[in-house]
């Protein structure tokens, strides 16, 4: 059975034009990159042509991509090279829906004498610019943001949070991992520092990432080893991955106009499908101002986890809001911070599209998925009451 796989923002399939252009670089053209004779040269004249790829879909100059074996890399170099540059400043002010890549390392940072701002969302996942502005002191060393939450696909203000930390002499880094592709970026033209981007959220493969390095900001190398990525990352090049990176960057420019018109569409008829035919249903997060592949669905009085079980009976692949799956019984800590109802938030389905899907997988999904509830439904002991106590209030 074929999977209908709509769980992109957890990882995506490597596009074929990317698996084509990689496999020579793993038996014919097999030379280190870093090496002086003209075998390994040859395997460097592609290396930098996917660096320039790169640059181009985000709107960068190539020598301000620097490779990385993933996006949590990215986001670790990014955070720790700033602290080590600015010793004297002990303060990191982030948002209490960060990927556990950015949210974990801050926790680490304060049990070693750093102090951490988490800064709230609203119930829309949207932050509070006016909160934001009074976190910003002049102890603050780096504002860590993701540009689009991977959860519910709100995206933040990045550009201007940027500029407000621009005007305050503090490092601005933003986790771009689910926004890059989706949407246009320009960072020629933002006050950003550094992004951080992960190839196999973009078609690429696994275990490829970048760090974006604005010109002139302050680097103190994460991982320390050879002179590979200017000094600035040591390692032998995936030269493979790189090289597929490079083809899935270009593919996601080429495709970006699709993403927000097919991949929207087959999103919009799914999530709007599913709130006329199922009772008690919710979307998580602001429907104006987020990705044009995610959809968060809350299932009032269901565990997302057997909705999850019963979809995979019909080869369905979503991800929960709820941490079920990792032995938790607490709804996402994303889904907490925007303060969802329990009975809500622990029945999320998150949803996550890519140009791959066909209105067929919508149609099988939209067939398949009101019985699943209504199963579930019906094994619950909260439903009756619950739905009851909900009509009367």
């Amino acid at each position: 059975m074929k999977p209908v796989y709509m769980d992109n923002n957890a990882t995506t399939q490597v596009a074929p034009e990317v698996l084509e252009a990689m496999l020579p670089y793993f038996h014919e053209l097999y030379g280190n990159p870093s090496s002086m004779h003209s075998f390994g040269g040859q395997v460097m004249k592609q290396v930098r042509k996917a660096r320039g790829q790169v640059a181009t879909l985000l709107g960068a100059s190539p020598e301000e991509i620097i490779f990385t074996s993933c996006g949590s890399e990215s986001d670790n170099a990014a955070i720790r090279s700033t602290l080590a540059s600015y010793p004297d400043k002990k303060h990191i002010v982030t948002s209490r829906v960060e990927h556990p890549a950015v949210r974990a390392l801050c926790a680490h940072l304060a049990t070693h004498g750093y102090r951490v701002t988490e800064l709230p969302v609203d119930s829309e996942g949207r932050l509070d610019m006016e909160q934001y502005k009074r976190a910003l002191t002049p102890d603050t060393a780096i504002v860590s943001l993701m540009w689009a939450n991977n959860e519910t696909g709100v995206i933040f203000p990045i550009q201007k949070a940027a500029e407000m930390a621009r005007e305050r002499q503090i490092i601005f880094h933003t986790d771009a991992v689910q926004t890059v592709g989706k949407i246009p970026l320009n960072l020629a033209d933002t006050p950003i520092d550094m992004l951080s981007l992960s190839g196999h959220k973009l078609h690429a493969p696994k275990g490829i990432g970048v760090l974006y390095l604005r010109k002139g900001t302050k680097f103190s190398p994460f991982l320390i080893g050879g002179h590979q990525e200017r000094g600035r990352r040591g390692g032998t090049e995936a030269t493979p991955s790189i090289i597929g990176l490079g083809v899935a960057a270009e593919l996601a420019q080429k495709r970006m106009d699709l993403e927000n018109t097919f991949v929207k569409g087959l999103r919009d008829r799914l999530e709007n499908t599913i709130l006329k035919t199922v009772s008690n249903t919710k979307v998580n997060g602001d429907r104006d101002n987020r990705l044009p592949n995610t959809a968060n669905i809350s299932f009032e009085f269901v565990e997302g986890e057997g909705i999850l079980l019963m979809m995979d009976e019909f080869g369905i692949c979503a991800s929960s809001g709820s941490a079920c799956t990792s032995g938790s019984l607490q709804p996402s800590h994303v889904l907490r911070a925007m303060g969802i109802p329990f009975t809500m938030a622990h029945g999320s389905i998150r949803f996550s599209l890519s140009v791959y899907n066909t209105d067929e997988e919508i149609d099988f999904v939209i067939e398949k998925l009101p019985p699943i509830i209504d199963t579930l439904r019906s094994m619950s002991p909260y439903w009756k009451t619950g739905a009851q106590f909900c009509r009367e209030a």
